[in-house]
Formats: structure tokens, C-alpha cells, sequence
């Protein structure tokens, strides 16, 4: 499926910008970034904590989210999922006495037998992503954050168990008390991952859940450590607005940890490699507290309900970045 373009023509100079992504919000942004940065000089480094192995199958949530949203056939009400998809294996799968929490459309199930099958013949991860983002006509360079074992686990009143189970099965509804990445001491980043950031013109935060999307990214071996050393801008958009995130837990997560649900609660856990920081505007009272901790601050709609929204958006921080 072609994605549409604007009437402004793509900014054909741009040099090499990376993303940090996961979920919808990113991938959101991310459909506006295309409209304005040709994809040959675009990579998204992306969240794969919230993997996981159901039916045997080996689940990228956050990579197919990316993924789909850049090659238009997401479910856009969703923001996840094939749009139009059919649930008729999962419909048997419950037949047969299976739980089926977690919601995999018929197409979608196409790639994880895919994903699977590959990786059982000795692709890495970022090989078969690489496949994927090719066969659906994709120029963007997609990179999961390691090819390495690693899952984000979520501790909680009622015990310890997996984001997925977590924010699916559970709907999010348990108090949380502490958030663990098993594996993140073994992982290494994928191959890609160092390099983007090191020879970047830009790098941009795109706004993800701060402990689960881009917390995770950040906890793989070198990374933190490249986004400080790096010669690019670095720019970051908060996913809280008004104390609340538009979408998903993050709030929970942050309370939980101890951590302020706001802009500045955000800018605090990126500060010691930030140099910008993209506000909503209904959140300019933050400015001076996040101006105090070194970083640049740009107060702009970040509320993205239309294309052009998200263009207008990602054209902001563009020019923040004097890309």
C-alpha cells in the first residue's frame, strides 16, 4: 500500500536521523517523519522487551507496530494489528482450550510464523526484520535494539509477570511496584545500533513509555553510553501531556518507580545525554524546572490526531535539532 504524501516536497538534504521507538506514539511520529525525511536516511532503533513466545510463535509487538504503521496497513484505530484483519485461528485456538489473551489478527499471525521460522534457521532478529520491512516495501533501516534474549517483567502485589501479561492480560490493572529486564546484562546491541547513534546527524526520542519503550533501549549494553558520547543533537518527546500519557501505562510504571508523571519526570530520566526537550503547550509552566536541568525546551502541539499533526510535529523538531 503507497503512503500518501503532503503537498511539501521530503527535505532531500537531510543527513542520517536515528530514532528510539516503541509503540503506537513512536510509531505515530514516525509516519509524520516520513513525510518530511526520505527513508534511505531514517533509522529506528526499536524496543523488543515487550516480546514474547505464544503458541510458539516469537512476538515482536513494538517492531510489527513500526513496521505496519510505515507500510500503511495498520489498523489505525487500533494502532496495531492489520487493518481489516480476521481472528478465525484464534477463534479455534479457544476452541481447543487455549486462553487466547493476547490478540493476533490472521495476518498478522503470517509474520510471527515467519518471524519464527527464520529465526529457527539461524537469522538473527535484525536480519528477519530486515526481511520484513523489505518485503513490505519499506526503505527505512528498522533495527531491533539487540538480537539478544530480553524481556521486560513487571512486579506487581499480585506477583511478578511479563509486560504483555501485564498490560493484555491483566488490562493493566495491578499497582506497580518494581520493574526488572531479565537478560539485560547478557544483551548486546543489535549490529547498526552503536554505529547510528555515533554517526547520526540527529537522534530523536520519539514519545514512547519512558520505563518500557525507550527504558529498555537505554538499558542494553553501550547504548546510554553512545547518546552521551554522540556529536549529534539529541531530542526527546514527551509522551506525558498533562500529567497522563496519551496512551498506555506509563503513568502506572512511572508512579510506581517513584518517578513524577509529567514532562519533567520524563526530561529527569534522559537528562545526562538530552540537549532538547519537546513539550506539549498545555504543559509550559514545566519549562523553567526542565530548562534547570541543562536541557532546551520546545512547547508545541504534540497531541497527534491528524496527519498533519504529525507532520507539523515532527517538522518541529526537526528545525529544533537544525536538521
Amino acid at each position: 500500500m503507497e503512503r500518501p504524501e503532503l503537498e511539501s516536497e521530503r527535505l532531500e538534504t537531510v543527513e542520517e536521523v536515528t530514532c528510539l521507538a516503541g509503540g503506537v506514539g513512536a510509531a505515530r511520529f514516525l509516519q509524520g517523519l516520513l513525510r518530511v525525511v526520505p527513508e534511505e536516511r531514517l533509522t529506528v532503533i526499536v524496543n523488543t522487551g515487550d516480546d514474547i513466545e505464544l503458541y510458539g510463535l516469537h512476538i515482536s509487538p513494538d517492531i510489527d507496530i513500526v513496521t505496519y504503521t510505515l507500510t500503511g496497513v495498520v489498523d489505525e484505530e487500533k494502532g496495531w494489528g492489520v487493518g481489516g484483519d480476521t481472528f478465525r485461528c484464534l477463534e479455534m485456538l479457544r476452541r481447543y482450550g487455549h486462553e487466547a489473551w493476547f490478540n493476533l489478527g490472521d495476518m498478522d499471525l503470517a509474520t510471527h510464523i515467519d518471524r519464527t521460522h527464520l529465526l529457527e534457521r539461524g537469522l538473527t532478529l535484525s536480519e528477519v526484520t530486515g526481511r520484513h520491512s523489505s518485503a513490505l516495501g519499506l526503505k527505512v533501516r528498522i533495527l531491533p535494539m539487540s538480537d539478544d534474549r530480553f524481556e521486560t517483567h513487571i512486579e506487581t502485589e499480585e506477583g511478578r509477570m511479563h509486560f504483555q501479561e501485564y498490560l493484555v492480560k491483566r488490562g493493566a490493572r495491578d499497582a506497580v511496584t518494581g520493574v526488572s529486564f531479565k537478560g539485560a546484562e547478557e544483551a548486546r546491541p543489535a549490529p547498526g545500533v552503536i554505529d547510528s547513534i555515533i554517526d547520526s546527524r540527529a537522534v530523536i526520542v520519539c514519545p514512547s513509555n519512558p520505563i518500557v519503550s525507550i527504558g529498555t533501549i537505554l538499558a542494553v549494553r553501550g547504548v546510554r553510553k553512545a547518546l552521551r558520547k554522540t556529536d549529534a543533537m539529541i531530542a526527546a518527546v514527551s509522551p506525558i501531556v498533562g500529567g497522563a500519557p496519551i496512551k498506555g501505562p506509563a503513568d502506572k510504571l512511572m508512579l510506581g518507580l517513584g518517578i513524577e508523571v509529567s514532562a519533567y519526570g520524563v526530561a529527569e530520566l534522559y537528562r545526562d545525554f538530552l540537549d532538547i526537550m519537546v513539550i506539549d503547550t498545555v504543559d509550559e509552566a514545566e519549562r523553567p524546572r526542565i530548562e534547570a536541568l541543562g536541557l532546551d525546551v520546545i512547547a508545541t502541539n504534540t497531541v497527534m490526531r491528524s496527519l498533519e499533526d504529525k507532520v507539523s510535529l515532527a517538522e518541529t523538531v526537526l528545525e529544533a535539532l537544525r536538521v
